[in-house]
Formats: structure tokens, C-alpha cells, sequence
């Protein structure tokens, strides 16, 4: 009997402990008493350890004794495992609507209605920017050139406006200010800013540099250029006519009061 005490004080103060512990590190209540709970039922482990053997039993007495154990065993974790917090998607969405609740430019994923109607504006955007595409008579080339030949200029004349408007939205489209610093905006130090590129490269060059990232290095940029950390997927992203277009956009910076970097052919 002086045992089964001790076993049990030892088991309260380990109890008391994790409780302690837990609070002192700011667990929500129903950690504090999954821990606790966790120590008393180490406790009655031990103290069945120390229980006297139980007879031996056989036949039908053995298989009854056996079926309530399970069954108490059962009932004792359905109603332990009710005790605790169960999952509810309408408590997780009210959470992530509280998350979303006074941002600017966020939909609410929950109003259906608001997310389709904006996806069917983008995708209405989309289709324009193709058809604006595929109505410019003044680029040349096919999808087999080589990088040399795709980077002919794009012919000017009444279309020049828009064959720049789609350049600049290429650079939009492609997330190049991720990378690239322009008219004060964008850039993260990953490659050189570029308001003075059309002084130092023709378009040509700069849509071979775009379909062929190791065609030139930026000065000042060994590391990045090594590493290489402008990637060479524009090749597979974009159209020809999409490359010219944004080579030619780009060829129109000359603000030779921005520092951009000499470009240095490598190959």
C-alpha cells in the first residue's frame, strides 16, 4: 500500500509539473490537460504493475472477462478522444476570414461568386492580349530560329506603339521587375537596373540575351551570372513575337544618368 502512494504522489507531481511547464510556455488549456492526463494514466500503469495476479480463467469466464475489458478499454478512449477539440471546417474558415478581413485587393475564398467573376475578367484580359498578339503583321521569324536569327528588330511603322505596349506588358506579365530595377521601380539586387540598357545594347542583342541568359554577362555581376540566376526558361515561356516585343520596348531606356551596368559579350 506504502508503494501504490508513492507512485501516486510521484505521478500528481509529475502531473503538477507538466501543468506548470506548459503554462509557463503558454499551451492553450487543452494541452495543459492532455499532459496532465498523461501523467495520471502513467501513474495507474504503474499501479497496475504492483496489482495482485489475477486468477487464471478459461472457457467462457476468459472470453467475457476479455470482451468488457475491451469494452471498458473503448469506452474509456471514445469518451476521452470526445473531450478534445475536433476539427470544424466553419471554425477554419471563420479564421481565415478574419485573417483576410481589411486587406485591400484580397478575395474572400469563400464568396464563390467573387472569385469566379474575377477569374472570368482575367481570363477576358488574356484572350485580348492573344488576339493583339497574333494581329501584328510586323514580326518575322518562326519558332524553329535560333537565338541570332529571332532577335531581328521589330519592324516600325503604324504597329510600333503597340508592339511596345505589348512589351511593356510582357515585362508585367513575366514579373522581370522581380529581378530588374526600371524607372525607380522593382529590383531586388538579383540583376542590373536597366534604364539605360538601349544605349548600351541594340534590340537585337537584348532579345538574344532574353532567349539565352549566357549570351552576356552585366558587369559587376560575376556571381550572379555563375550562378545563374537570370533563368533560361523565356525561351519555353514566351513567343518570338513576345521576346521582340519586349526587346524593342526595353531598347527605347537610354537614360544614360542611370548606372546600368556594361553588358559583356560571352559568347
Amino acid at each position: 500500500m506504502g508503494k501504490a502512494i508513492v507512485k501516486i504522489i510521484v505521478g500528481l507531481v509529475i502531473g503538477a509539473g507538466l501543468w506548470v511547464a506548459t503554462m509557463t510556455f503558454d499551451f492553450p488549456p487543452v494541452f495543459r490537460w492532455l499532459f496532465f492526463g498523461y501523467a495520471v494514466l502513467g501513474t495507474v500503469v504503474f499501479l497496475i504493475l504492483d496489482a495482485p495476479t489475477m486468477k487464471v480463467m478459461s472457457g467462457g469466464k476468459a472470453l467475457v472477462s476479455l470482451l468488457v475489458f475491451y469494452a471498458i478499454l473503448c469506452t474509456v478512449f471514445i469518451s476521452g478522444a470526445s473531450l478534445w477539440p475536433q476539427y470544424d471546417p466553419e471554425d477554419e474558415k471563420g479564421k481565415i476570414v478574419k485573417i483576410l478581413k481589411g486587406k485591400p485587393n484580397i478575395l474572400d475564398p469563400w464568396k464563390a461568386d467573387e472569385v469566379i467573376a474575377r477569374t472570368k475578367e482575367l481570363d477576358l484580359k488574356a484572350k485580348e492580349l492573344t488576339e493583339r498578339i497574333k494581329a501584328l503583321g510586323t514580326v518575322q521569324g518562326a519558332a524553329g530560329q535560333d537565338a541570332g536569327a529571332a532577335a531581328a528588330p521589330v519592324a516600325a511603322g503604324a504597329s510600333g506603339g503597340d508592339v511596345l505596349k505589348i512589351g511593356e506588358e510582357q515585362w508585367q506579365l513575366q514579373e522581370c521587375y522581380n529581378c530588374h530595377k526600371l524607372k525607380g521601380e522593382g529590383g531586388k539586387k538579383r540583376g542590373p537596373e536597366l534604364d539605360n540598357i538601349g544605349t548600351l545594347l541594340p534590340q537585337e542583342e537584348i532579345a538574344k540575351k532574353i532567349l539565352d541568359p549566357k549570351s552576356y554577362k552585366a558587369e559587376g555581376f560575376d556571381t550572379e551570372y555563375d550562378k545563374g540566376k537570370m533563368p533560361d526558361k523565356y525561351k519555353d515561356l514566351m513567343e518570338l513575337k513576345d521576346v521582340q516585343a519586349l526587346a524593342a520596348w526595353l531598347s527605347t531606356f537610354k537614360n544614360t544618368s542611370v548606372n546600368t551596368p556594361k553588358p559583356i559579350k560571352m559568347k
